[in-house]
């Protein structure tokens, strides 16, 4: 498959998975960006996974365009991230802005440091 085309493919499945899974969570915890924190760290804990069995292994790599760069590309949010921390900062609750920046970069690099290991570990 034409890696660009891969890539838009992956990108539209990633993209539709995020808008449904913000959308569900979001309504089920309303009053912070929850959606787009747990989006962004379950992305970076499959990131880790795939990154191993895909890159670092050797193993299916053709298909990294589409999973890593499609799928979790439009299914992580960081310019959504950026957004919501923002309307947080503007609404005047820096409080809650500084704990959900704080709390999305630190769980997020332990969730992809957790699938790194996991898929290194356990997986292979």
């Amino acid at each position: 498959m034409n890696a660009v085309f891969a890539v838009a493919l992956g990108g539209a499945v990633g993209a539709s998975a995020r808008f449904l899974a913000v959308g569900a969570i979001s309504r089920a915890l309303p009053g912070f960006p929850w959606g787009t924190m747990m989006v962004n760290v379950a992305g970076s804990l499959i990131m880790g996974l795939l990154a191993v069995v895909l890159l670092e292994k050797g193993q299916f790599g053709r298909f990294a365009p589409f999973l890593l760069t499609g799928v979790l590309g439009g299914f992580t949010t960081f310019s959504a991230f950026s957004l919501d921390a923002l309307f947080l900062v503007e609404r005047g609750r820096m409080l809650a802005a500084a704990g959900y920046i704080a709390g999305s970069v630190a769980a997020s690099l332990a969730a992809l440091a957790l699938g790194l290991w996991l898929a290194r570990r356990v997986l292979l």
